[in-house]
């Protein structure tokens, strides 16, 4: 007997193998179509969410140039810092500009290194802060008390 000839239960046995792979196929684009419209609806939410930061990001640029305005900085300085705006007899020339371009960047003070300050035996070491002194915290040695036994010459 052959493959396409034989029967199971009056149906062709090619017939119900077709049948099995249809029923396959059909659950198989079924389950992708369901994940598929998943994917879908977290990539909406994920798109929702740029687009609600892209919001959010216009919003503080327009807050940080309102901040930024220069006759608003103007007025807080003058209200809250009494600062006032410069004067002309307070304006360097160009002489005195070259001058302190020629001079250079002022001279820096050589500050020692922890290690080096711990090396040399240095008094204070930056980033340090120094031991409280012995007096400030006394230290308190408990003493045990034995009881006496019962019975025991006194």
């Amino acid at each position: 007997m052959s493959v396409f000839t034989r029967k199971v239960r009056g149906f062709r046995l090619v017939d119900l193998v077709g049948l099995g792979l249809l029923v396959v196929i059909i659950l198989g684009v079924y389950l992708a179509k369901t994940m598929a419209g998943r994917e879908r609806a977290e990539i909406a939410k994920v798109e929702r969410q740029i687009k609600a930061e892209k919001a959010r990001i216009r919003l503080l640029q327009a807050e940080v140039a309102h901040l930024e305005q220069p006759g608003r900085i103007e007025r807080l300085a003058v209200t809250y810092l009494k600062m006032e705006t410069v004067g002309a007899h307070r304006e360097a020339t160009v002489e005195q500009i070259i001058d302190v371009a020629r001079a250079g960047p002022p001279k820096k003070a050589k500050a020692p290194s922890a290690v080096a300050a711990m090396v040399t035996g240095g008094d204070a070491i930056p980033g340090v802060p120094p031991p409280p002194p012995p007096e400030a915290n006394p230290v308190r040695v408990a003493e045990a008390v034995v009881p006496a036994k019962p019975g025991a010459a006194q």
